[in-house]
């Protein structure tokens, strides 16, 4: 019995080690680059900061005009770093949770230079719109600012990341579906649905330029709902127990998280267009939809922080399970400040103000880029075999992340409650409430600062690591000098050819 035993704890360490190998190339690609784009979002993001409160900042360079700045800021922020975050994170999790290889990895690296290609692209047609030419012209729809024709080229550069993993999951062995499972499937199935519904009502069917602006909104809010939150969280769903050693708090919690998410999700968004002259009832349920967002918050951060609970040393001590746990936390956070900013009330002085904005980083870079971050650091040392160089280098990237998201979601809504209050006060000038938020604005750009700093380190440890640079060890990387007890539960050895477990 104990060789049978051993010979299959041997299989087992093989196939994990064929499968971090065979998805080596894509996934390390995806989050390199997408790093690269996290950090050009966040100079991005700097200057159009900076250009609120100082609209004569960089003023001599025509294409850095506001309105374009902050287009490309969230464009690079949500499909050049989002996106292939996701993608990476996406692609080895069905593989090991299928126990499938990958066959088809030099299609999916193909399939990434084609979607960063046509971001970039993207990115080119709203910086040089109305000075480049025909060629480089935004389609000046908000949310959706890509030309038509790159939304064509994204799907299908999805569609040949994606259909693998689904292949993967039709073909495995049958047996549990575990719960990142769910997540991950419905993230594969739910975009694709929404970049077509919203391709083809925003540039192919001739219908009001209103109405285009509302499904733009739509759009944009249901792609984080449906697809960076699902990803994000069959991360969590996937860490938590692995890190620990311990199963899901509750299954049927996690059913009625799923499911919550999955019938909220499609109405997020229109909540942008409130007073505009379109059916009420849009609108309306967009708000409602953000208001019970925290349902699924809820739902998710009861069951993820039960899971871990015991073992606050261990994610003290994690990188993986820090960044991630900080994300679940900002999750429930999210959901209690869209409550807040989408009732009747609060709706009146967030809808044109920088509060929206912070709800929008919140969620972005609060509760999927940590959740990412967290992903990044477990697995990039299993499919390089070599351990992160510097314990420094994550600390700092920690501190200062958290540092600068709170200090951009505090200024951002703070300042937004007093631009709102400025807006329908109409007893004092407009220029009050505006100067009011100013000092926020130097807040906002400040924090943007720190991010910068942050993402460096963290851009710089990551492109070391794929040029296994990192250090040999037989220890996952914890944030202290001391290995008595692996953090990564049966997962605790990072050399996948030895005879110790992954």
């Amino acid at each position: 019995m104990a060789e049978t035993t051993s010979n299959a704890d041997s299989l087992d360490v093989d196939l994990r080690a064929a499968i971090d190998r065979s998805l080596r190339h894509p996934v390390m690609f995806f989050f390199s680059s997408g790093a690269v784009w996290l950090a050009l979002s966040i100079v991005l993001g700097l200057i159009a900061s900076a250009k609120k409160h100082a609209p004569d900042f960089l003023n001599c360079f025509s294409f850095l005009d506001a309105g374009k700045i902050d287009a490309a800021h969230m464009s690079t922020l949500t499909y050049g770093w989002g996106a292939q975050a996701a993608f990476g994170m996406l692609i080895w999790l069905m593989s090991r949770l299928s126990r499938k290889e990958c066959t088809a990895s030099g299609v999916i690296l193909v399939a990434g230079h084609i979607w960063n290609a046509a971001v970039a692209y993207g990115v080119l047609c709203i910086m040089g719109s109305g000075s480049l030419g025909p060629w480089f012209e935004s389609s000046g729809v908000a949310g959706m600012e890509f030309p038509g024709g790159v939304w064509v080229v994204l799907l299908v550069s999805f569609i040949m990341i994606s259909i693998w993993s689904l292949i993967q999951f039709q073909v495995r062995d049958a047996g549990h579906v575990y719960v990142s499972q769910w997540y991950l499937l419905a993230a594969m199935l739910w975009l694709p649905w929404i970049m077509v519904t919203a391709w083809l009502f925003v540039f192919v069917f001739d219908g009001s330029p209103l109405m285009a602006t509302g499904i733009a909104s739509w759009f944009k809010g249901t792609v984080f709902a449906l697809f960076f939150l699902p990803v994000a969280l069959a991360s969590a769903y996937y860490l938590a127990p692995k890190v620990t050693g311990r199963p899901v708090y509750s299954y049927n919690i996690a059913l009625f998280g799923f499911w919550s998410l999955a019938v909220i999700g499609p109405w997020v968004g229109m909540q942008k267009l409130a007073g505009a002259p379109i059916p009420q009832f849009l609108p309306a349920a967009g708000a409602a939809a953000m208001v019970m967002i925290l349902i699924p918050a809820l739902s998710v951060g009861v069951n993820i922080l039960r899971t871990v609970q015991g073992h606050e040393k261990t994610v003290a001590l994690s990188p993986s399970m820090r960044f991630t746990a900080s994300g679940i936390v900002l999750f429930v956070g999210y959901g209690v400040l869209s409550f807040a900013l989408n009732n009747n009330i609060g709706l009146k002085v967030s809808q044109f103000s920088y509060a929206g904005y912070g709800l929008d980083i919140l969620g972005l870079y609060g509760v999927f880029s940590l959740c990412a971050f967290g992903a990044i650091y477990f697995i990039v040392p299993r499919i390089t075999r070599r351990e992160w160089l510097s314990r420094r280098f994550i600390r700092w990237h920690f501190y200062l992340s958290l540092y600068g998201l709170a200090s951009i979601v505090i200024c951002a809504v703070v300042g937004g409650f007093f631009q709102g209050q400025g807006t329908e006060d109409l007893t004092q000038p407009f220029l009050t409430g505006a100067r009011r938020a100013a000092a926020y604005g130097w807040g906002i750009t400040l924090a943007w600062g720190f991010l910068l700093l942050a993402n460096l380190f963290f851009c710089l440890h990551l492109l070391l690591m794929w040029a296994r640079l990192g250090r040999r060890s037989s220890h996952p990387t914890l944030l202290n000098n001391h290995h008595a007890e692996s953090p990564h539960g049966p997962e605790g050895e990072v050399d996948n050819y030895g005879s110790a477990t992954v």
